[in-house]
């Protein structure tokens, strides 16, 4: 009874601090003009979104991180603890800074390329030796799903872990392209990791899930259709960095695949786009990421971010059977 009422005042801690704090957010990020700056050969739906405060995530990872703190106030140098949130929030640092130099610049192109993928390689490497030499039982075998066989990954699980959390976080970013979209896909693909905590009994990392989740749901009251406000980068890289730690920290790895789903199949469009584009000269979908595919074949906004968030939610139970098996 003494855990679930710390996952519920988590998850409850979470969403009030959003649903207080945004009300104020909003308007000074408006006077501030850190609105949102859309692509030119984006969708022309999507044109009129543009000057939409965007930062928002901000909010969300600041209230997951209190109310995660106020929660295991008892044990605050819990080794996981620490490890989340200085996954959580080093990837929505990197997120913010390529915010904040969209803005500043007034046209959609932040941090280059090579420069966002060296610092996630960075708190990759950082993770895996903060995992190495802190985290108590840490291994570096990894569970096949189903037939659970261990395998000792060894050197390899770093590179692993690097693939985990630069996948993930890019697999958030580039669904985070329709109000509400990343913000629903995300409430989803953590629920799974709160059952996974709670089997291997961590009510440090489900209470930390949980508070996300919650400050998510206050956000989404902010963030649906028409949103009146975005993530984005600091929200979506920071979820994606979480999603991932919450995998290897549960032992979970591979599973990450199969609750991530979507996230896998927005990043896969954009791949399949590209190479498809520079070696034949043709496009396989109208628009990439797959979600605008879907806007451009005259799906409504609403139409996507539901059938996305369903498919979402079928990769979540198909998740959780595989993983209590």
């Amino acid at each position: 009874m003494e855990n679930f009422i710390k996952l519920m005042l988590a998850f409850g801690i979470g969403l009030l601090l959003v649903l207080l704090a945004m009300p104020k957010v909003i308007p000074f990020l408006h006077k501030m003009k850190f609105g949102q700056v859309e692509r030119e050969e984006g969708l022309e739906s999507h044109k009129k979104k543009g000057g939409t405060p965007t930062m928002g995530g901000v909010v969300f990872v600041l209230a997951a991180v209190i109310a995660a703190f106020v929660v295991n106030y008892k044990n605050i140098t819990n080794p996981n603890l620490v490890l989340i949130t200085i996954v959580l929030v080093g990837y929505s640092l990197i997120g913010f800074i390529d915010d904040a130099l969209i803005i500043l610049k007034h046209q959609n192109e932040g941090l280059k390329a090579w420069q966002k993928f060296l610092m996630q390689a960075i708190l990759a490497v950082g993770c895996y030796l903060y995992l190495e030499n802190f985290v108590p039982g840490f291994t570096t075998e990894v569970t096949i799903p189903i037939v659970k066989v261990n395998i000792d990954f060894g050197w390899f699980y770093a590179v692993l872990v690097f693939i985990m959390f630069t996948g993930e976080s890019n697999g958030v970013n580039l669904s985070d392209g329709l109000d509400g979209l990343a913000t629903g896909l995300s409430m989803v693909a953590i629920a799974p990791f709160i059952i996974y905590a709670i089997m291997i009994k961590d009510y440090t990392i489900a209470s930390y899930a949980t508070a996300m989740v919650g400050a998510l749901l206050g956000f989404m009251y902010f963030n649906y259709h028409p949103a009146r406000i975005f993530m984005g980068d600091v929200g979506s890289l920071g979820l994606g960095g979480f999603l991932a730690i919450l995998a290897i920290l549960t032992k979970q790895e591979l599973l990450l695949i199969v609750v991530g789903g979507v996230f896998l199949m927005e990043t896969l469009s954009v791949i399949i786009q590209v190479v498809s584009f520079k070696t034949r000269g043709k496009r396989v979908f109208k628009m990439a990421p797959i979600h605008h595919h879907f806007e451009m074949l005259g799906w409504s906004e609403q139409q996507v971010t539901i059938s996305f968030w369903f498919i979402g939610f079928i990769c979540g139970i198909i998740a959780i059977v595989i993983g209590v098996m």
